[in-house]
């Protein structure tokens, strides 16, 4: 188990960029559909139970929400969108909210993109895979749920995510189960290069 993760505690949470920690140091971003099991990866991340809060309503988490590690070191849970009750003057200022973090947040350092293995590369995962791209941040696709399918299933879904990927070579792809805990050894790994650990 990587100690630093499970020390994670939550810092603090904000509705928009305006009340974000200074840019400092390192921030690896959480981003994801609302159904795609986000809090339940970082809570599997952090071997903790109940950092990130698992809605049964998704598209509830509307705010930036950052988890510190230590006092150089942040997780961001972005707001869980592309769900159709969230109103939509709420997904326009996110998105412009979202191209201005891209742009201007000098201590973004990764990003994992969490997807439903049931249902990877929707229109917003490409939005976000592409934000990610243009400004060549390391980014690691999870595909969550793998539980869910059989394992021939979930080995083509890896393999047609990774044939999407394979001309952008700061992006990866993995399978992941926050319920059998498949894939946390190679996430952790992924996030200490993201965060500069053993450097």
């Amino acid at each position: 188990m990587r100690k630093h993760y499970h020390q994670a505690k939550f810092l603090l949470s904000c509705p928009s960029l305006k009340g974000c920690p200074p840019d400092e140091g390192f921030e690896v971003i959480f981003a994801g559909r609302s159904n795609a099991g986000k809090s339940s990866s970082i809570n599997t991340l952090t071997m903790q139970n109940k950092l990130a809060k698992v809605s049964r309503t998704p598209g509830r988490t509307q705010h930036l929400v950052f988890f510190e590690l230590d006092e150089n070191r942040r997780l961001v849970d972005l707001p869980g969108y592309g769900y159709a009750k969230v109103p939509e003057h709420v997904k326009k200022q996110w998105h412009q909210d979202m191209s201005e973090y891209f742009d201007k947040r000098d201590c973004l350092r990764g990003a994992v993109l969490v997807m439903d293995v049931r249902h990877p590369l929707k229109p917003f995962d490409k939005m976000m895979l592409d934000w990610c791209v243009s400004i060549n941040l390391p980014t690691q696709i999870i595909l969550t749920k793998a539980d869910k399918l059989k394992k021939g299933a979930a080995a083509n879904t890896y393999q047609q995510v990774k044939k999407t990927i394979k001309n952008h070579p700061y992006v990866d792809v993995q399978l992941f189960s926050s319920l059998k805990k498949q894939g946390l050894e190679e996430l952790w790994s992924r996030l200490d290069t993201f965060f500069g650990y053993g450097e």
